[in-house]
């Protein structure tokens, strides 16, 4: 079997961490890390392209609880209403996380805040995750 160019590896990194941000499961942290290891050098743009897929992924997310009329309830609802758009520096999180953009749509938080929000958080969490892997090997 042939192996991956780097090229093919960022494409299934983005398509990873746009699926695991949405309410379907997916392993984006084991593909960055995959992608960290065998392309050290490739770490940075590594971690924004995982950063940049899972976003939009929440993103779009965000614009699902857009199209919801009625009134929904749940952990997410009650973050948001209680932390507003800083609760969204949280939605790596497993679960509750996949939530709370959908969540930020239904609420009709600001998209701009929303995406800054989630956007700051995803980063920090792949940074740490890929310079932290790549600091053990």
């Amino acid at each position: 079997m042939p192996e991956l160019t780097l090229y093919e590896a960022m494409a299934g990194l983005f398509t990873s961490a746009f699926v695991s941000a949405t309410l379907f499961p997916g392993a984006s942290e084991a593909v960055l890390l995959a992608l960290v290891h065998a392309w050290p050098d490739e770490i940075t743009v590594a971690v924004a392209v995982a950063t940049i897929g899972n976003t939009l992924g929440s993103m779009t997310s965000y614009i699902i609880g857009r199209l919801f009329p009625k009134k929904v309830s749940g952990k997410a609802i009650d973050w948001l209403t209680r932390w507003g758009v800083w609760a969204l520096l949280f939605a790596w999180l497993p679960l509750v996380g996949d939530a709370l953009p959908l969540a930020a749509g239904w609420l009709r938080i600001s998209w701009l805040k929303s995406l800054l929000f989630i956007f700051i958080g995803k980063a920090s969490r792949y940074a740490a995750l890929a310079f932290g892997f790549a600091q053990l090997f």
